[in-house]
């Protein structure tokens, strides 16, 4: 089931046609808007039409996907100038049991497969272009390391996720396209895993995760979206960028300046033991953190944040 809406014509230059997979999701809906506020035509594949039309509106084109074990729709791959790669099942939607660790990895492997394999089938007549993702996840626990785009990947689930999502997304540079690799760190916005903290920290009952020296590499929603429309659009970028703020804080920090915010008291602590013992294997997400720089973002690009401190940041997302 294919949805077409006719697009108005971009005024402000080069319209480019661009093709989200994961859309409606927390960083997807604010991408799509940046899209279409620059003119762009944005096609979003997609399991439920209706859903992502009250979601995202009536101004994208929307390609029925039933899952990532289904081939890609070629029409949705029609003239397309670039893919943006979104997908991926929650990583701390739920406690990791085996099935749930199974969906996270197969989320994000079988439905970068399925984009490559999309590439291959339409010949010379390919997007250009994929910017996929991942997490700065890949880098795992460092301590006070600062951590850049060189840094060696680490062990365990997250990191082993990240190094597969990253193989299978560099197949398709096999086929000519021009590559960009997001490492995502925690997103900051009105969703993700701010949305779950905000009840708490509102009540005052809000504190530091275990120690609180842990870091957390951080980006507002709308820098994060900015650099995917920037990889879609610049043909210079290539590789890997990690997509976090100037600023990494600890936890400690994260939660005075989110108490400070919300003018709500942050000193009620989460014990390491206590963390362990409600998320079992995910407490590692909340526990372990990692020191990330955006090296290339600054260096190469010159990035313009418009939300460059976490107090900015938080002030913008916390009422």
């Amino acid at each position: 089931m294919t949805k077409l809406v006719t697009i108005p014509p971009n005024t402000r230059g080069h319209r480019m046609r661009i093709l989200v997979f994961g859309g409606t999701g927390f960083v997807g809906r604010e991408l799509v808007k940046q899209l279409l506020q620059a003119g762009d035509q944005v096609v979003v594949v997609t399991r439920h039409i209706p859903r992502a039309i009250l979601i995202l509106g009536d101004r994208c084109e929307f390609h029925q996907w039933g899952s990532a074990q289904d081939a890609v729709p070629e029409a949705a791959m029609a003239g397309v100038d670039a893919v943006i790669n979104l997908m991926g099942e929650g990583i701390a939607d739920k406690r990791w049991s085996e099935l749930q660790k199974k969906r996270i990895y197969n989320s994000r492997i079988d439905g970068t497969r399925r984009i490559v394999e999309a590439f291959q089938r339409a010949g010379a007549n390919a997007p250009k272009a994929l910017v996929s993702t991942s997490a700065v996840g890949i880098y795992g626990p460092q301590g006070d390391q600062e951590l850049t785009e060189n840094s060696a990947p680490a062990e365990g689930f997250l990191a082993r996720l990240c190094r597969d999502w990253e193989a299978e997304a560099r197949a398709v540079e096999k086929l000519g396209a021009r590559l960009v690799i997001i490492r995502v760190g925690m997103v900051i916005g009105r969703g993700g895993a701010l949305k779950k903290m905000l009840p708490v920290f509102k009540l005052g009952a809000g504190g530091k995760l275990g120690s609180g020296k842990q870091w957390m590499s951080w980006i507002h929603v709308t820098d994060l979206a900015g650099m995917y429309v920037r990889a879609a659009k610049e043909t210079n970028m290539r590789g890997v960028f990690n997509g976090t703020s100037r600023y990494p804080a600890t936890n400690a920090e994260f939660t005075k300046v989110l108490g400070k915010v919300l003018h709500r008291p942050a000193i009620a602590p989460a014990p390491a033991f206590a963390v362990k013992m409600m998320f079992g294997e995910m407490s590692t997400v909340m526990l372990d953190g990692q020191k990330v720089m955006p090296q290339r973002m600054q260096e190469e690009l010159h990035f313009h944040y418009r939300y460059p401190t976490l107090e900015m940041a938080l002030k913008e997302t916390a009422f």
